[in-house]
């Protein structure tokens, strides 16, 4: 399995942030150990002084040491180190001690082998671009009354689609700040019934509520107002699209929240608080960026599918500034200052 280390001073910074009632978590151990042998008291106490110095443990803390157990590097047994405050224990840790027990280390290994990509699922969410196949997958946590999410829809999506072609695929999943944009999640249920039976019908209406969002109120701004038109917009579309006009009806009046629900729930095991979010082949990209770093994000992973990015679109070609033109001549003497 390909791993990645992290050496122990990096790991002792992050446990010198622990205090009172707070306590740090890492990856299960490593190996399933083959034995085991308690370590002596005076080496034990060497691996706690050490450990407390360096990572400014509280007095208060108790350091609980492990025995020596089997570990994946050689030369190193593993020990784990917990730590006890108020009656309550935290997770263990694992650490490295030398076979002559002269060196401690820690290590935290992550798991890599799962391509990244498929850490997202898009399921059979409607999509721009490419086909299931495209190599580079373009996966947006959108909210339809973000004006930021709005900003990204009406201006970063065409330059990728008019660049990447059939390179990428796009396809947003939900994700309704509810708490502050109200009719958000009115709007992303009804979006996904009509998407349910239609993907043009779908991106017809996000392209629509996402340039339009400021007006969905009315002049009162009511959110009973832009409900109403959340539900004209939707019936229309779905008419334009050709779908069974009772069952869409029954869907927009049902409100179901569920797949959104699950849809903000899968986001924010990936870290998504905000949005809009942007996952570029499993690589996270948040808020506001240049659409040149975007490109950078698009061609690496191009490159790492074995792709040809396309060449970089040609610079702007800057208009001439026009001349100043000169002053007219005034028609009367200037006046002597005095007069």
């Amino acid at each position: 399995m390909p791993t990645v280390v992290t050496p122990l001073r990096m790991f002792l910074f992050a446990l010198a942030l622990l205090s009172p009632g707070s306590y740090a978590q890492t990856a299960a151990p490593s190996s399933v150990p083959s034995s085991s042998a308690p370590l002596s008291p005076e080496l034990s106490r060497r691996v706690e002084i050490l450990i407390r110095a360096k990572a400014s443990i509280p007095p208060e803390y108790d350091v609980l040491i492990g025995p020596r157990t089997h570990s994946f590097v050689p030369g190193f047994d593993a020990i784990s180190v917990s730590f006890r405050t108020e009656g309550k224990t935290s997770r263990p840790m694992e650490f490295l001690l030398s076979s002559d027990g002269g060196t401690v280390a820690q290590f935290n290994r992550f798991d890599i082998s799962r391509d990244p990509k498929t850490m997202i699922d898009p399921g059979a969410r409607p999509s721009r671009g490419g086909s299931p196949q495209a190599p580079v997958l373009i996966v947006g946590f959108d909210d339809l009354e973000c004006p930021y999410c709005a900003k990204m829809h009406a201006q970063l999506f065409p330059a990728l689609l008019e660049r990447y072609k059939d390179q990428v695929r796009i396809v947003y999943r939900d994700f309704p700040l509810d708490e502050i944009h109200p009719w958000a999640m009115r709007a992303a249920v009804n979006v996904n019934c009509v998407g349910a039976h239609s993907a043009t019908g779908y991106w017809n209406l996000v392209d629509y509520i996402h340039a339009h969002a400021g007006d969905l109120g009315g002049e009162e701004k009511s959110i009973a107002k832009a409900n109403e038109n959340l539900d004209k917009l939707s019936m229309d579309e779905g008419r334009k699209q050709h779908l069974d006009e009772k069952e869409l009806k029954a869907c927009i009046d049902k409100q179901d929240q569920a797949a959104i629900r699950q849809s903000v729930k899968e986001g924010e095991a990936l870290g998504v608080n905000a949005t809009p979010a942007l996952f570029i082949n499993g690589e996270r990209l948040d808020g506001a960026v240049s659409l040149e770093y975007v490109y950078r994000m698009i061609d690496g992973a191009l490159i790492a599918a074995g792709q040809t990015p396309p060449p970089p679109p040609a610079p702007a070609v800057p208009q001439p500034t026009p001349a100043a033109s000169s002053a007219p001549a005034p028609s009367t003497p200037a006046s002597k200052p005095g007069n």
